[in-house]
């Protein structure tokens, strides 16, 4: 595995690899505990969410509909499956691509658009 999906997929430092990028589930620490990287230069912005609900939203909807096709299973079955599911797949999800998206932001040394004049 590269480093790229490595500190993505564990959620650790982009610069050195070590150090966690988040604070909690989804809050980005300050700085890295290892190297000392300020975070604060990354922003992620809606782009990971956009990605989630799109994705997750597409899985759930055609397993549901699997599900209610092959077994016809009373709405209260529904319930009980898809909104836990929902919940861990697009909190697992929006991790990995916060993460993903914050390392190829360091990575590329991506910053704000400028138009030169």
């Amino acid at each position: 595995m590269t480093s790229i999906g490595r500190a993505a997929l564990l959620g650790l430092c982009p610069h050195c690899g070590k150090g966690k990028l988040y604070n909690g589930l989804l809050k980005i620490a300050p700085r890295c505990t290892v190297c000392g990287l300020d975070y604060a230069i990354f922003d992620a912005g809606d782009g990971p969410a956009v990605f989630v609900v799109l994705i997750a939203g597409g899985l759930v909807t055609a397993a549901a509909l699997w599900v209610e096709f092959t077994f016809s299973p009373p709405i209260w079955v529904h319930g009980l499956l898809w909104i836990p599911l929902t919940t861990l797949l697009i909190l697992v999800m929006l991790r990995w691509t916060k993460s993903l998206l914050l390392v190829l932001q360091y990575r590329h040394k991506a910053g704000e658009g400028r138009l030169t004049k």
